[in-house]
């Protein structure tokens, strides 16, 4: 298919930064082509994933799914991901792992450093960490080898080190930043390996889904199928020295 060009629309952000009072225009990247046919969707029974598959479809791009409540794939199992992943057939132009939560088995993000727990901790870094660091593990041989690709993961501006100016919520935070570690790392070798690869972590702005349901207050917040656009919008206009890279909905570079 031919290239598609978009403009990326504009949003208020609650995390454009953590004082919560920040009104920013769209920009970044600025105009966007992209010829794509193949997509894979890790996590596409959530909100945004499955808004992004939806997206995709619409653009006329042969898409692939995986998520745990329809394939049983489980990112926090190697021998899962492994087994899922092997079951695939590439290249695929674009990869991107919408799996991820804030709260897992009844466990809410810290207020404070007297409230981290072990287990809880380590609940957050298998998912928002180590899972997706096993998609790209495994997902190595299903990106073409020359030519445009982009592997993407779901992070979020907490994950951000350099913004963090509210404290708490330290389990997610630290699991998001370190997600951030292994796609800055994952894009120093791609760029060995696969010339054209692109690697980056994305935040997705806050989406209302049952993922931000409980936290969203009266912070402004957009619907699944908007933070789809905004994001495919931003996949469009990465070029090959993005790679590495944190973004927002909005292609504007996050602070690591």
């Amino acid at each position: 298919m031919g290239p598609l060009c978009f403009m990326a629309p504009s949003y208020t952000d609650r995390f454009a930064n953590e004082k919560q009072e920040m009104h920013v225009e769209a920009g970044g990247l600025g105009p966007i082509c992209l010829a794509m046919e193949n997509a894979l969707i890790i996590g596409a029974s959530g909100g945004i994933g499955g808004a992004l598959a939806t997206a995709l479809h619409q653009r006329g791009v042969a898409v692939s799914t995986l998520s745990r409540s329809v394939d049983g794939l489980d990112i926090t199992h190697e021998a899962s991901v492994a087994r899922a992943m092997a079951g695939l057939h590439g290249p695929f132009d674009l990869v991107l792992v919408a799996s991820g939560g804030l709260e897992i088995d009844g466990m809410a993000p810290e207020k404070s450093l007297r409230q981290i727990d072990a287990q809880a901790m380590a609940a957050q870094f298998a998912l928002n960490c180590i899972g997706p660091a096993l998609v790209l593990k495994y997902a190595l041989p299903l990106l073409p080898r020359t030519g445009r690709c982009v592997f993407a993961a779901l992070s979020a501006r907490v994950g951000s080190i350099g913004d963090n100016r509210l404290g708490g919520w330290v389990s997610y935070r630290a699991a998001k930043a370190a997600l951030n570690q292994v796609i800055h790392t994952g894009a120093i070798e791609l760029a060995r390996s696969h010339k054209g690869a692109i690697c980056v972590a994305l935040h997705p702005g806050t989406v209302q889904t049952d993922f931000t349901q409980k936290y969203l207050g009266r912070h402004p917040a957009v619907p699944p199928a908007t933070a789809a656009a905004n994001l495919l919008a931003v996949i469009d206009g990465l070029q090959h020295p993005d790679s590495g890279g944190f973004f927002d909905w909005q292609g504007k570079s996050v602070p690591w």
